[in-house]
């Protein structure tokens, strides 16, 4: 009777923990991403996208990103900010450029949740590329790059994703090495 007992106890526990959600939690910028926060909430906490997060308060754009979604974003680190010719992102946050600053930030986002495997998708049944609608109207080019995915803007430029499948409340974010640039 004593097994009887220890083995419903274990088959209590084994279906318990099974119950549980199970969320694969991602390190970005020295901090941990939570599925169960939304895009605005975890990237307050990254150190590598505190360039992005102010660009976002400075376009307004804080309430659309805490909004239901989903969205897939590419969000450029600290780095591929810094990239851009000097003084860019200083005019960029300035009050008079808020449309543009919001034109380039919208370009990095893509409504709807496509992780890594739906991007691999879309661009194995694209013939080796994915054309990928921005929220501000432009169009984004994805492609196997290796064993990872590349982003080709409007004006050429490429970027990497280095961190892919952040999966947020509202979305997933891909973290790409460099400022994507509408025409």
């Amino acid at each position: 009777m004593k097994i009887s007992k220890l083995a419903g106890l274990i088959l209590v526990a084994m279906i318990s923990s099974a119950a549980a959600p199970a969320f694969a939690q991602v390190m970005v910028g020295g901090a941990t991403m939570y599925p169960t926060k939304d895009i605005i909430d975890n990237a307050v906490n990254s150190a590598d996208h505190t360039t992005l997060v102010t660009a976002v308060k400075a376009a307004g754009l804080v309430d659309t990103l805490k909004g239901k979604g989903p969205f897939t974003v590419f969000a450029p680190t600290n780095a591929a900010f810094a990239a851009l010719p000097a003084g860019t992102v200083d005019n960029l946050l300035k009050p008079e450029n808020k449309a543009t600053l919001t034109k380039i930030l919208t370009y990095h986002v893509v409504a709807g949740d496509m992780d890594a495997a739906a991007l691999m998708k879309a661009i194995a049944a694209g013939g080796g590329k994915a054309t990928l609608k921005t929220v501000s109207g432009g169009t984004l080019t994805a492609m196997k790059s290796g064993s990872g995915i590349s982003v080709t803007d409007e004006k050429g430029g490429v970027a990497m994703v280095t961190i892919a499948n952040v999966k947020q409340l509202n979305g997933v974010i891909h973290v790409v090495d460099k400022v994507l640039l509408p025409s």
